[in-house]
């Protein structure tokens, strides 16, 4: 896939990630006077939602237009028990900038669509005989465009259908916009993607809107493009494969002759802080080269023996999301838990020995455990190789596969554990996690830890590759575009 788009009002520049050119445009509150201009005709912003990124998107929107005759409205349903949240944060019907859902809807020009998936789907009818035409609807995760495509229907063709979608939670986009008011650059990295464009100016409200939420750096990919590496991604290396990682990881650690707490520490702490921080600053090179020469032969023997294991699930994922599957099942399974309500996913002993590790911490005694590493930054490079086989852009695929993992979910694994994680995450995300984690602790159970406690000879084919693949210098050039603070700081 390759991109290229035009704006009238910001500046965007060419950047080579793996010998491919890109384009990005980067933000800061320097760009603040530009959005009355780019977002020409655009008098009202509704933003529907208040769960994940509602209350973030809205509350930064406001302010970045703060002195403009733009208004920010948030759009909840008539009995929302989100109603008091938007007014302690300060939209209000008194003052004109909270109204029921549907309302809002009809009357804003740019309307921002962040409820549930679930609910996208099953009101989508009556949002879309709410927007007038001409103008235009904003997505910030492509779920919809899945689901429309799976009934074979499609958005209205008189509306413009823009995407924005932070790398990152909520919290953080609120967190990081905040720190942005005292530190240049703070602030969470966006895609944004343009699917219909009726009236010409679309590419430069979804601009503005990154811009208006704080993004210091914006990257280009399409609806389609997104909602596959994103709902993937989700399932893999950002939720589901990084639990079903650690929890193996437990038990084998265990089995091993490790007390509980050094395995919870060689787990998910080792994951988590030095090898997710080593990754975030300096790429996965600088972890193999940090090791010992007997550290390096069990990073690369545990890294040959997981890459394939979870190259076979992540293959069976992208096939899933690709076609649509796996939106089917995010919407039935809403479906069953109208029935039955979400289960728990932190009772195991490992979780329960990491509330007493949390407590007791010292930093400075966890290192990069080997194994640990191997597994991880195989499964993530499995991850990195398909999307490349796929087609995505390098963009999206550092930021979907690797700066979101380690600077802005993992940190939420370190400071309360996978439940405190996963539960900061949508419901699209916390389903695919529950369904997928387990495939890949069980692979790894009887593919890759038996194939290490075998001492099975290294694939040096495999290693070979994970040495000289390009994705490290896309990832340099990225992580140089990264918050100028830690995501969750």
């Amino acid at each position: 896939m390759s991109l290229e788009f035009s704006t009238n009002t910001f500046e965007k520049e060419k950047i080579i990630l793996a010998g491919k050119e890109e384009y990005i445009v980067g933000g800061g509150r320097h760009l603040f006077p530009l959005l009355p201009k780019a977002f020409a005709e655009i008098h009202q912003i509704g933003v529907i939602g208040w769960s994940s990124q509602g209350p973030a998107q809205a509350q930064n929107l406001r302010d970045s237009l703060a002195g403009t005759n733009i208004k920010v409205k948030v759009g909840l349903r008539k009995n929302s028990s989100s109603i008091p949240l938007a007014e302690k944060a300060g939209f209000t019907r008194d003052n004109g900038t909270l109204g029921e859902m549907y309302e809002v809807i009809s009357e804003s020009d740019l309307l921002i669509l962040l409820i549930s998936d679930a609910a996208q789907a099953a009101n989508y009818q009556q949002i879309f005989e709410a927007i007038r035409p001409g103008t235009t609807l904003g997505l910030s995760h492509g779920f919809l465009l899945g689901h429309l495509k799976n009934i074979g229907d499609s958005f209205p063709e008189t509306i413009n259908v823009i995407a924005v979608c932070p790398k990152g939670m909520g919290l953080s986009v609120r967190q990081l916009y905040e720190q942005g008011k005292e530190i240049h650059g703070a602030g969470i990295n966006s895609s944004f993607a343009i699917h219909q464009d009726v009236n010409g100016r679309a590419t430069d409200y979804a601009l503005a809107w990154a811009v208006a939420i704080g993004s210091p750096t914006i990257f280009q990919t399409t609806l389609e493009s997104e909602y596959k590496s994103d709902i993937f991604g989700e399932r893999g290396i950002l939720l589901g494969a990084v639990h079903g990682i650690v929890e193996s990881l437990y038990r084998w650690l265990i089995r091993s002759g490790h007390s509980q707490e050094e395995a919870y520490i060689n787990s998910v702490e080792s994951l988590t802080q030095p090898i997710s921080n080593m990754i975030s600053k300096n790429g996965f090179l600088s972890i193999y080269i940090s090791l010992t020469d007997a550290e390096k032969e069990t990073f690369k023997k545990a890294y040959s023996a997981a890459y394939h294991p979870a190259f076979e699930i992540l293959m069976e994922i992208y096939d899933e999301v690709a076609s649509g599957n796996e939106i089917r099942s995010v919407i039935e399974a809403n479906n069953r838990h109208q029935r039955f309500p979400i289960g728990k996913i932190d009772g195991t002993e490992m979780w329960q020995v990491g509330v007493n590790v949390r407590d007791n911490r010292r930093p400075e005694k966890v290192s990069i455990h080997p194994v640990t590493a191997g597994v991880y930054i195989a499964t993530m490079m499995a991850q990195v190789d398909l999307l490349k086989e796929k087609g995505h852009l390098y963009s999206e695929i550092v930021n979907e596969s690797i700066i979101e993992a380690v600077d802005s979910l993992n940190p939420y694994m370190y400071q309360k554990g996978v439940a405190h994680m996963l539960n900061n995450c949508s419901m699209t995300a916390q389903l695919g996690t529950r369904k997928w984690a387990p495939r890949f602790d069980y692979i790894f159970c009887q593919q890759a830890f038996t194939a290490l406690d075998d001492n099975k000879q290294t694939d040096e084919k495999v290693f070979e590759n994970f040495l000289t693949n390009d994705i490290h210098q896309a990832l340099s050039i990225c992580t140089q575009l990264r918050p100028s603070v830690d995501i969750f700081g």
